[in-house]
């Protein structure tokens, strides 16, 4: 069996638009064949050879109907095109996409462009949008991606595809900007929270689930969504996962959940971390324990408060540690941003 994670150029950056975070896809000006929310559902597209609907051929993808261009009175032709309006999961700085139009081998788009706004409610016609991707030619049935070089937070994207045709997904990967005007004085944050601003760098193995299902919204749904490595055969004692904390700050409370790993949980975890504002550590670095090896049990919540060494000293980045392999489903870790402790 091969490793279920798929690497692509932006695996150190998360998937913004997905439906897991609470992606949305909230209008579209045409999606007669294909149903435009597919465009960020979690799942990998699937094709079905003889499955039709009483519009044509199912399609996992969003697909609009084809255009029958209108020749103007100069004599060319008028530029169609199809458009859809996606609400990012959490607000934050992108890097990359991937226009994907995989199993859209006929029906592709010729070219796509990409637009993002800041907008604390729906985009309407008054919106002003920033072009993140200039109109370019995609390939179809491929993986197409696109980097972005506009470093500003964006809460909603554009995509809008020439003349007509069929997107199966569209990743928006970049890093979360926590949103602290939702805090409340004084309250704690997950710094390890995805939506917060969190990342997983690297880790030791991933081979049976992806490393950023640690970090992600909510409980996990089922044993494939947290992070589980294969059995381990000799060597090293253990495996680890290096988290970049959405900003700098101190480790007051942790919880390690292991839902839904009942005969595959880690016998033990322990937590580190590092104060490394200028470079991203490895797993060399000189990295100091903030709660020392635990023992974990099957399918629960595990609570920890009093076992925290450093609960008045501020990280940039932790390390899990599982002994010696299995299965985590969630990690969360409480504190507080560095500027809150100094005041």
């Amino acid at each position: 069996m091969a490793t279920a994670v798929k690497q692509h150029p932006y695996q150190q950056w998360v998937d913004l638009a997905n439906r897991r975070l609470g992606g949305q896809v909230l209008s579209c000006n045409d999606d007669f064949f294909a149903e435009m929310e597919n465009l960020v559902k979690a799942s990998e597209p699937v094709f079905i050879t003889d499955k039709y609907t009483d519009r044509g051929k199912w399609m996992d993808g969003w697909e609009s109907r084809r255009k029958r261009l209108k020749t103007l009175p100069n004599g060319e032709l008028e530029d169609g095109f199809d458009w859809a309006v996606i609400k990012l999961g959490a607000q934050g700085r992108l890097r990359g996409f991937n226009v994907c139009t995989r199993f859209f081998a006929g029906n592709a788009p010729q070219q796509v462009k990409i637009e993002g706004c800041l907008s604390r409610q729906a985009p309407d016609d008054s919106t002003s949008w920033q072009t993140l991707v200039e109109r370019q030619d995609v390939q179809p049935d491929s993986d197409n991606y696109v980097d972005c070089d506009n470093d500003g937070v964006y809460s909603h994207l554009r995509v809008t595809m020439f003349p007509d045709g069929g997107i199966a997904r569209l990743r928006a990967y970049g890093q979360a900007e926590m949103d602290s005007d939702w805090r409340l004085p004084g309250e704690p944050i997950d710094l390890a929270y995805v939506k917060n601003g969190a990342r997983p760098l690297e880790c030791s193995d991933m081979f049976f689930s992806d490393m950023g299902n640690l970090i992600m919204p909510g409980r996990g749904v089922n044993m494939g969504d947290g992070w589980e490595t294969k059995r381990r055969r000799g060597g090293r004692d253990s495996d680890w996962m290096i988290i970049k904390l959405a900003c700098r700050g101190n480790v007051a409370k942790v919880l390690v959940d292991t839902a839904h790993f009942k005969g595959n949980f880690p016998d033990g975890f322990a937590l580190f971390g590092i104060d490394s504002a200028q470079s991203e550590p490895d797993e060399q670095a000189d990295w100091q324990p903030i709660i020392t090896r635990q023992p974990l049990t099957a399918d629960a919540e595990h609570f920890y408060r009093e076992e925290v060494l450093t609960a008045q000293q501020c990280f940039t980045h932790i390390k899990v540690v599982m002994y010696p392999d299995g299965g985590i489903s969630r990690l969360r870790v409480f504190g507080y941003p560095d500027q809150e402790l100094q005041a």
